[in-house]
C-alpha cells in the first residue's frame, strides 16, 4: 500500500449543459494530511468532495482510495462510504430521531453492530466533543454549532479513514463558529486525513498541511499554508486572498 490513502487523476465532472465542474484534477492525499480547498464560490469545491465520496460520477479520470480504483463501475460505494465519511453545511440529521438514534442509525444499518458497542462509542465521542448531555435531546432543541458537533460525531461513528468537510461552518452565527472548528483542530491533532472546503482562512490557515486554490473547476495553485498566504505565486489567488482580513492564528 502507498503512503497516499487518496490518489486523484485527471478528475473530470461535466453536468448538463454542458457544464465542466472540474477539469483534469490530479491530486494526491497523504495519510493523516489536511488538505484544505480554497477557492471563489463556484469554482467546483464542493464537487470535488462529493466526487471522492461517489455522491457525483465523473465524466473522466479516476479515483484511487488505499490503491483500489473506486471510480470502476464495479465498485459498490456503500462500504467506500463507511471509510471515507462526508460532513455537509446543513447537518442532515433527522428531526424525528433523538442525538443518540440520529448516532446509532448507520452503524445499525450499515456495519450491523451491537447495539450496547455503538452506544457506548457514541457517548464517548459525545464526551470528546462537550454534548453527552445532550442525548436525548432532538435536533430542534440544539443550536446550530452543537448541530453541527453532533454531524461530526455521526461520520465518526464509522470509524473512517478520511473524513470530508464541506463549509461545515457556513450557516453558523459567528459565535458559533469556534465550537465547530476547535472539534475539528482536535481531529487532525489525532491523525485524520482530511480534506476541508472553507472559506474561514484564519483556520485554513492554522489547520492546513497543504492548501490548494482552485477556480473554474481547476487548481490554479497549491502550496504549505505559511508561504501560500504570505507570499501565493498567482495573480488570481493575491486577488481572491485580498478580501479577507487576516488575523494570528491564537490571537
Amino acid at each position: 500500500m502507498t503512503q497516499n490513502v487518496l490518489e486523484l487523476d485527471e478528475v473530470t465532472k461535466i453536468y448538463p449543459g454542458p457544464v465542466q465542474a472540474l477539469t483534469k484534477i490530479s491530486l494526491q492525499v497523504a495519510r493523516s494530511e489536511v488538505l484544505v480547498i480554497i477557492g471563489p464560490s463556484g469554482c467546483g469545491k464542493s464537487t470535488l468532495l462529493r466526487t471522492i465520496n461517489g455522491l457525483e460520477p465523473i465524466q473522466g479520470g479516476s479515483i484511487t482510495f488505499n490503491d483500489q480504483v473506486i471510480t470502476d463501475r464495479k465498485v459498490k460505494w456503500e462500504p467506500v462510504r463507511e471509510r471515507i465519511g462526508m460532513v455537509f453545511q446543513s447537518y442532515e440529521l433527522f428531526p424525528h430521531l433523538t442525538v443518540l438514534d440520529n448516532l446509532l442509525l448507520g452503524p445499525k444499518v450499515v456495519q450491523k453492530a451491537k447495539k450496547d458497542e455503538m452506544t457506548a462509542r457514541a457517548h464517548a465521542l459525545l464526551k470528546r466533543v462537550g454534548l453527552d448531555d445532550r442525548a436525548d435531546s432532538y435536533p430542534r432543541q440544539l443550536s446550530g454549532g452543537q448541530k453541527q458537533r453532533i454531524a461530526i460525531v455521526r461520520a465518526l461513528m464509522m470509524q473512517p479513514e478520511v473524513l470530508l468537510l464541506d463549509e461545515i461552518t457556513a450557516s453558523l452565527d459567528p459565535e458559533m463558529v469556534r465550537e465547530v472548528l476547535d472539534v475539528v483542530l482536535e481531529l487532525a491533532g489525532d491523525g485524520m486525513t482530511m480534506l476541508i472546503v472553507t472559506h474561514e482562512m484564519a483556520f485554513a490557515q492554522a489547520i492546513a498541511d497543504r492548501v490548494i486554490f482552485m477556480e473554474a473547476g481547476q487548481i490554479v495553485e497549491e502550496g504549505e499554508p505559511k508561504s501560500f498566504f504570505a507570499h501565493p505565486q498567482t495573480e488570481r489567488a493575491r486577488q481572491f486572498l485580498t478580501t479577507f482580513v487576516f488575523e494570528t492564528p491564537g490571537t
